[in-house]
């Protein structure tokens, strides 16, 4: 719980939220040796994971999503509320479409599975660094599938008592009720699947021949009907992105 002393002020700061020890003090041993990067502090459940981003405001938050006290998501919902320059990349074993895409809607910016080799946890910590999100194919699919689903159904049934709830520490999906999506244009479709393969508006405009601004306007709009808060809900781009 107590923090390190700095080792370098341009080093990127980390904070590990994982509540088995052997594996939040491997990541911690394995940041350390990197000349860039310095584990600021390590939390062992959302609580810890939400009062040390208050307190020690790192640059990179490594999230597991089953926690106990606070689960990963409604976490990261919290942090990056209230803290919206800190990155948080989720590390978890967990792939189910719905819990992806509540751990984006919540504000991750990188989703990683535990099985991702050390070189990608590196890279994708640094890419965060720089203003990127990173996803992999198959999680950015499952974003992607989400989104289309959410566009496509009438409505978002609401729970019912019926419905089991969430083991502890990992949180229920959200579910909006009543809410009407209008359907994607052709054009919003493929500006959302360029969105999702990680293109930035410049990227987007070049690869359409559309103006930026037009770009700007379309992912506006793209919002609005799917009922997204952030750029962040659209296939995790980071919100820096919306300035280039």
């Amino acid at each position: 719980m107590l923090p390190e002393s700095p080792k370098h002020q341009s080093a990127i700061r980390i904070v590990i939220a994982e509540d088995q020890a052997l594996v939040r003090r491997g990541a911690a041993l394995l940041l350390s040796m990197e000349p860039d990067m310095e584990v600021v502090g390590q939390a062992r459940n959302g609580v810890e994971a939400v009062e040390l981003a208050q307190t020690l405001r790192p640059d990179v938050i490594l999230m597991d999503l089953h926690m106990p006290l606070k689960g990963g998501v409604s976490a990261t919902r919290e942090i990056t509320r209230v803290q919206p320059s800190c990155q948080v990349l989720v590390l978890t074993t967990l792939n189910d479409d719905e819990t992806v895409f509540e751990a984006v809607r919540a504000g991750a910016q990188a989703y990683l599975l535990k099985d991702a080799s050390e070189d990608e946890l590196l890279e994708t910590i640094r890419a965060l660094r720089r203003g990127e999100s990173r996803l992999t194919p198959q999680i950015a699919r499952k974003v992607m599938d989400q989104f289309r689903r959410l566009a496509a159904s009438p409505r978002v049934e609401k729970p019912t008592e019926s419905q089991s709830p969430a083991p502890p520490g990992l949180d229920a999906p959200e579910r909006k009720g009543q809410i009407v999506p209008e359907p994607l244009s052709d054009k919003e479709e493929k500006i959302l699947q360029l969105i999702c393969e990680g293109m930035m508006n410049r990227q987007i405009a070049s690869t359409l021949s559309l103006a930026e601004g037009t770009v700007k306007n379309y992912v506006s709009r793209i919002m609005e009907k799917l009922h997204a808060n952030t750029r962040t809900e659209l296939a995790v781009l980071s919100s820096r992105s919306s300035r280039d």
